[in-house]
């Protein structure tokens, strides 16, 4: 394949989950504009057409509450067999209730693990169900730097999001000899609707920022290269792993540079 090709999408299919704001908003305007046919698809249906018709006749739109296995399944189903096969999947969703162990809730535990981790495991076997069957594709779910690193209030978001890694190595483990790769992609800070509390609390915000070596926040789009390149054939011997886009977050130990440094 000649390299300026390797990221090129043109002919594939990807179904966009968490499409309709942020990170995957962000991703399914990138997809498309590398060439793929998308499907936007989000909980919030108004914010999925949204995103499609600004993307144009290279993309549609759907409501996909993935808390709902079946609905999952039927959707992705629906996509591979409308347009003769599904090559790409993302998942973005995730939602996160900061608060210390000891006050937490058990419908609070259960809302997040239903949206992140069933949530992420529903997409992946409904993907694999489809994937699996037509011999190719890439699954990209999306994890986060709370998979290896924590702070206080971060126990439930951090345990789903550590969880998804492994989700995605089994499911690398059994899909790849379907020829389907599955991979995960480790944000650090990045300005969406999930973190605009934190960006609403000046030094909150600020201490983030200075936590990673790029000393600065993400964009959303910042995230559309990596998962992109998971989800291309640039990516095509990658797979069970995590690609973390932190700007250095996970390299750097500790809040405090000593003096002389």
């Amino acid at each position: 394949m000649s390299l300026s090709k390797l990221f090129d999408l043109t002919g594939k299919t990807a179904a966009i989950i968490g499409g309709g704001s942020g990170i995957g908003e962000a991703v399914a305007i990138g997809a498309a504009q590398l060439g793929a046919t998308v499907v936007v698809l989000d909980a919030n249906d108004e914010a999925a057409r949204r995103v499609a018709a600004g993307i144009g006749t290279a993309a549609s739109a759907g409501s996909l509450d993935i808390r709902d296995g079946a609905a999952v399944n039927a959707q992705l189903e629906s996509v591979a067999h409308t347009r003769n096969g599904l090559d790409i999947v993302v998942c973005t969703p995730s939602i996160n209730v900061r608060k210390p162990i000891l006050k937490y809730e058990e419908d609070e535990f259960d809302r997040v693990v239903d949206v992140n981790l069933k949530g992420s495991f529903n997409v992946l076997q409904a993907a694999g169900r489809v994937m699996t069957r037509q011999g190719t594709g890439s699954i990209v779910i999306f994890s986060s730097i709370r998979s290896q690193v924590v702070e206080p209030g971060q126990s439930v978001y951090a345990m789903t999001k550590a969880g998804i890694v492994q989700l995605v190595r089994t499911g690398a483990a059994e899909f790849g000899p379907f020829g389907v790769r599955v991979n995960a992609v480790g944000p650090g800070v990045v300005e969406t609707p999930l973190t605009a509390p934190i960006k609403a609390n000046a030094d909150w915000f600020g201490a983030y920022a200075n936590k990673s070596a790029l000393k600065r926040w993400a964009r959303a789009d910042e995230m559309v290269g990596p998962t992109l390149f998971l989800a291309s054939d640039a990516a095509s011997y990658v797979t069970g792993t995590i690609l973390f886009a932190d700007g250095g977050w996970t390299a750097v130990d500790g809040r405090f540079t000593p003096p002389g440094m």
